[in-house]
């Protein structure tokens, strides 16, 4: 629950910021604010930062009376198997469409004919034959181990030998970013969220600010097309969008794209301080939320070690009649099974240097079976502090031996 939260604040961050950064830094920079949410997704599975081990609950240890807890422990309730069964369901269904869509893609696919490929080979020499297809769907690019230019059966009629080149050179640019490879892991996410509605919402954006990095990336190295790209755009018949594939005009990106081309392009200098200020911004934020959701040593509903006490600590009797008491703490070695390992009496922020007192501490922990700490969805080895207080008289709530 946690992870969906924060990939829906980092959705959001993204949608509210893309515009402005467009504007300052470029369409190219602020791309790569994408990176944000699957960054944020990945969190659990990131290395852990340096924490605080775990602090358990005060145990009060009473004589002749069983131990009391202080505080009972929080636990996570476990989502319900219909809940986990749905969302299976629902991303099921997703990956067959994905699926479905892909190979009706590819079955219509053709190899271009010899003529058309010395044609297109004398008009763009940067052009691999190997990686151009026929397809009604075309101009776009495909998804495919190896990527694909789709073009239309017609190319060679409905579009000069100017049209031509920088319609080309467009779509070689994403495959040069690799530009269908994040298209299609954007799908990928939107079924895993299929029930997010914040989701599908920002994918036909995240599809827009790739096409206008596209675009800014063409005209940056030949601006003196700005008025030719343009008129292709407004000839071009949009299309919808499809899974995998990246056609050259989807519906409705006519106007931002036109607008994009007018709009006055930041320099190499900006941009390059936009891609860096963007870069150290998200290892920043991405920083700070991994070490805010990190274990607490303070509120035991943040901790992810809690112990079984049924068996527990017994006021030895030499203690008693010493009148020794005050506060054992333990740091207790977890392993991955819920055993413990090491017990390592802590003489810092014990109250008590009493050695029959820290073994009857140490030797009712070593009976205490933990859930582990989780990291990724598995349990892993950690550690716990556990704070056992032996006192002479009742408790200030009443709580007093049976």
């Amino acid at each position: 629950m946690r992870s969906l939260l924060l990939v829906t604040l980092a959705m959001i961050v993204v949608l509210l910021a893309r515009r402005p950064l467009r504007r300052s830094v470029g369409a190219g920079p602020a791309f790569t604010l994408w990176l944000l949410p699957p960054l944020v997704a990945v969190l659990p599975w990131l290395p852990a930062l340096p924490a605080p081990w775990p602090m358990l609950p005060v145990i009060h240890v009473l004589p002749g009376d069983a131990a009391v807890t202080a505080v009972v422990p929080i636990l996570d309730a476990p989502v319900g198997s219909w809940l986990r069964a749905t969302w299976l369901v629902g991303v099921s269904l997703g990956l067959l469409r994905l699926a479905t869509r892909y190979l009706r893609l590819r079955r219509h696919c053709r190899r271009l004919p010899a003529l058309l490929t010395i044609a297109l080979r004398r008009e763009m020499d940067a052009l691999d034959p190997r990686r151009l297809r026929l397809h009604p769907a075309g101009p776009a690019v495909l998804w495919a181990p190896r990527s694909l230019v789709l073009l239309p059966p017609d190319f060679m009629q409905r579009f000069d030998a100017a049209e031509r080149r920088l319609i080309l050179r467009h779509e070689l640019a994403h495959l040069e970013r690799g530009d269908v490879l994040w298209n299609l892991l954007a799908e990928l996410g939107c079924t895993l969220l299929w029930f997010h509605p914040l989701a599908w919402l920002a994918l036909p954006r995240f599809r827009l600010d790739q096409e206008l990095a596209c675009d800014e990336r063409v005209l940056r190295e030949s601006p003196q097309d700005e008025a030719g790209y343009a008129r292709i755009l407004m000839h071009s018949v949009g299309t919808p969008s499809v899974p995998a594939l990246i056609p050259w005009l989807a519906e409705p990106q006519l106007k931002e794209r036109l607008t994009m081309i007018q709009r006055h392009r930041p320099g190499a200098l900006r941009r390059r301080v936009g891609c860096l200020a963007l870069a150290t911004l998200m290892a920043g934020g991405v920083f700070v939320v991994q070490a805010s959701t990190g274990p607490s040593s303070d509120r035991q509903a943040e901790s992810d070690l809690t112990y079984n006490a049924k068996l527990q600590p017994r006021y030895p009797a030499p203690a008693i009649k010493n009148n020794e008491q005050g506060t054992v703490l333990l740091t207790v070695q977890v392993h991955a099974d819920g055993t413990v390992g090491t017990i390592a009496y802590d003489p810092k922020h014990s109250t008590t240097t009493s050695a029959d007192l820290i073994a009857a501490a140490s030797d009712a922990a070593r009976q205490w079976h933990f859930n582990p700490q989780m990291k990724g969805g598995k349990p892993i080895d950690g550690y716990a502090r556990v704070p056992v207080k032996f006192a002479l008289t009742p408790l200030p709530d009443g709580t007093n031996q049976d």
